[in-house]
């Protein structure tokens, strides 16, 4: 239970982290997130991995893989993403974690592409997908955020984990 308070009050709602997000996510949502990250393991192998520092074991957010469907022509995709605790920002860690993450889904896993979307205005993800050796593939209109005329202009990033 100490994850999930630590998830929801130092990472979910936290303003800063959660600035190009529609909302923060209630206690309940931040739960059945942990949820179906944990059913979404069991099943595909993969998640959003929780991140902990391994100097003190403290959980600062996540880091990995799910699978989306938002964008009909891509079909059902594997996304990488990440969300940590603003204490732990420009120290590396989501290049890292999502680095690792990358040679999980090709070694491990055996995938092919991964995708990442982010808010077009959110430039610290979009210089870690460039980091990470993704390319930028095109701008467009998120479905789930049509309504949200700040964060529905999104870039949509992809890595071919065979070249």
């Amino acid at each position: 239970m100490e994850d999930l308070d630590i998830m929801h009050n130092e990472v979910n709602n936290d303003d800063d982290v959660m600035e190009f997000f529609p909302y923060k996510p209630t206690l309940d949502q931040t739960k059945d997130f942990i949820l179906r990250m944990q059913q979404h393991y069991e099943r595909t192998g993969f998640c959003y991995f929780a991140v902990d520092l391994l100097e003190s074991n403290e959980l600062v957010g996540f880091i990995g893989l799910s699978e989306q469907s938002y964008l009909e022509e891509l079909g059902t995709f594997i996304d990488i993403g990440w969300r940590l605790k603003k204490s732990t920002w420009r120290k590396g860690l989501a290049t890292e974690g999502a680095k690792a993450c990358l040679a999980y889904a090709s070694e491990h896993l055996e995938l092919e592409d991964i995708y990442s979307v982010a808010p077009e205005i959110n430039k610290n993800s979009i210089a870690v997908m460039e980091k990470i050796g993704m390319k930028h593939l095109k701008i467009f209109d998120h479905p789930k955020l049509l309504s949200d005329v700040r964060l529905k202009t999104c870039a949509l990033y992809h890595k071919n984990l065979r070249n």
